[in-house]
């Protein structure tokens, strides 16, 4: 199965998966006690993006058909495995670390991954993005996200 065949089924899974938590998000209950942001929102927004970029994901690999001999890209696995793997100890460690420091270890990860070398620069972005989402979220949405570990504080 070449790339392009592969991004296209792969699109249209993914736009199903979004459609699908766009469908159940309308199940949750649209307020949670002590937050104004209910719990249905994540999912909702998630499902929309990822419908969002399946279908661009979808033009692009038309696209490609008929570039179908130009710039073969090589398999990425090495950079797939490591990033599958942080993402699932971000999962995993997000309640016992709490959200900035599993998120800023979790971005300053890909970003070594997907770009070598660069370190202060991928530091700066990641601790910059993973603040500014926990302040917009818990400050300004009045939203709830797990903080600082005790033994941290």
């Amino acid at each position: 199965m070449n790339t392009g065949s592969f991004d296209r089924y792969a699109s249209v899974i993914f736009a199903l998966v979004g459609a699908a938590f766009l469908f159940e998000s309308r199940n949750i209950a649209t307020s949670a006690y002590g937050s104004e942001v209910g719990p249905n929102v994540f999912p909702f927004l998630l499902g929309l993006i990822l419908i969002l970029l399946s279908v661009k994901l979808f033009l692009e690999s038309l696209k490609s058909i008929h570039n179908k001999n130009k710039n073969r890209e090589k398999l990425m696995i090495k950079r797939f495995l490591i990033i599958l793997i942080a993402s699932i100890l971000y999962a995993s460690l997000l309640e016992t670390i709490g959200y900035l420091i599993s998120t800023f270890i979790f971005l300053f990860l890909s970003f070594q991954t997907m770009e070598k070398g660069g370190w202060i620069k991928n530091a700066l972005v990641a601790g910059t993005f993973s603040f500014c989402v926990y302040f917009l979220f818990v400050v300004v949405l009045k939203g709830s996200l797990p903080g600082l570990p005790i033994w941290f504080s």
